[in-house]
């Protein structure tokens, strides 16, 4: 998406002033703007959240009968802007690295760009599933740096919204930051639910990956250890264990793309989990 200058670009920007001059006129509901050498967002209200966000929360729901489980859906609007605005400033203050938000109306936001201009931050999805051909050695690093950002969530008192691999960005420094609050599963769902479906998303997010560059033996045992940590709860076990009881019928599917694609990421997923 090729960004949009603002205008009069030697003067210092109003955020708020520029925010509001936009939303009155931006096409998109996202739109990338350059000003000063700094690249920056302004995401505005939009059609409903269309139901493939929600695609793989739903069939998870279904397939491993699950109900709490699914996904918290918003309905878009002004109700999903006021979502975002308010989980920035509140994983802001707890320390998690989000874009930096630099104004907010009632029909959009304005925020950071977490890379340098002229520059675009891959998601932790695409850079894993890059490096599978190079093996175990190259992709570990990453997928324990997504469990590390997770955990450093978690351990603020807090979940993400949808904790897939592709809603975890690597910024220039190296340092991982979280994207996309749409929606909060906390005001709908107990904590320890919404951590294991941070869990749940992740595992089911990368774990293909992880097969893939022959790295699930590793994987497997990095993953009981980040579950064995003091800080997870009795809550938390007690819904994780119920979850991978209603999915051990997933052992007895191919580990191939016979089934296809979906199938070949849960069969991953419970060789990962189980």
């Amino acid at each position: 998406m090729p960004p949009t200058e603002a205008p009069d670009c030697a003067q210092p920007m109003d955020p708020d002033a520029f925010l509001k001059e936009h939303l009155r006129t931006q096409s998109k509901n996202i739109q990338r703007y350059e000003h000063d050498g700094e690249w920056f967002w302004i995401k505005r209200t939009g059609p409903l959240v269309p139901a493939w966000r929600y695609r793989v929360l739903h069939v998870l729901r279904v397939l491993l009968g699950e109900p709490v489980l699914g996904p918290v859906v918003n309905h878009g609007g002004r109700e999903a802007i006021a979502t975002e605005v308010r989980r920035l400033r509140d994983l802001a203050s707890r320390g998690i690295r989000v874009p930096r938000l630099l104004a907010a109306e009632e029909d959009g936001f304005m925020m950071s760009h977490l890379g340098h201009a002229g520059q675009e931050v891959p998601s932790l999805g695409n850079k894993i599933r890059a490096l599978v051909p190079q093996g175990p050695d190259a992709v570990m690093p990453l997928w324990m740096q997504g469990l590390a950002m997770i955990d450093e969530v978690h351990r603020s008192g807090t979940v993400l919204s949808q904790a897939f691999a592709r809603n975890l960005v690597i910024c220039p420094d190296g340092e991982l930051a979280c994207v996309d609050f749409e929606d909060d599963p906390l005001a709908v769902l107990p904590l320890a639910v919404c951590q294991v479906r941070d869990a749940l998303c992740y595992a089911h997010s990368t774990a293909i990956y992880l097969s893939h560059a022959g790295a699930l033996a590793q994987a497997r045992v990095q993953w009981r250890q980040w579950l064995s940590q003091p800080a997870r709860g009795t809550e938390f076990h007690e819904v994780l264990g119920n979850t991978l009881g209603r999915m051990r019928w997933l052992r007895f599917l191919p580990a191939s793309r016979k089934l296809g694609r979906d199938t070949e990421r849960l069969r991953a997923m419970w060789d990962l989990m189980g």
